[in-house]
């Protein structure tokens, strides 16, 4: 069975963060996804009490599993009641035209109303 959590393991957090040139500072983090201890998947954000930023999602390939992956990420918005989603100039961009979460390109503002409806991701692969 696949889990997707939350890191809280902050020289993990800052292991994947190096891995992609990203700083990192008091509001990075992560969610990762595991199957039998394995990661096989992540998404790297930053959160704030005003907005979250994605800055990475991988894999970009198994498309079900991203839509999973960010799903779970704007999900620790939510719960964090933090309802504004940007994209960053390393994000994923095609990924998520795909999985039709962008809400405003200009503003690299993603559709976190999304969270609470259906998949997007069947028959994308």
């Amino acid at each position: 069975m696949i889990s997707v959590l939350p890191c809280r393991d902050k020289a993990r957090i800052e292991d994947l963060f190096k891995k992609h040139n990203l700083p990192i500072d008091e509001f990075s983090g992560c969610v990762i996804a595991s199957e039998k201890q394995e990661v096989i998947g992540y998404c790297l954000y930053s959160l704030s009490k005003e907005k979250m930023t994605v800055f990475a999602i991988e894999p970009q390939g198994d498309i079900p599993l991203a839509d999973g992956i960010l799903r779970s990420a704007l999900h620790v918005s939510a719960e964090n009641f933090v309802l504004d989603a940007f994209y960053s100039d390393t994000a994923p961009i095609e990924l998520f035209r795909t999985l039709c979460f962008i809400k405003n390109e200009d503003e690299k503002r993603l559709n976190i109303d999304k969270l609470f409806g259906g998949c997007n991701c069947h028959n994308k692969n």
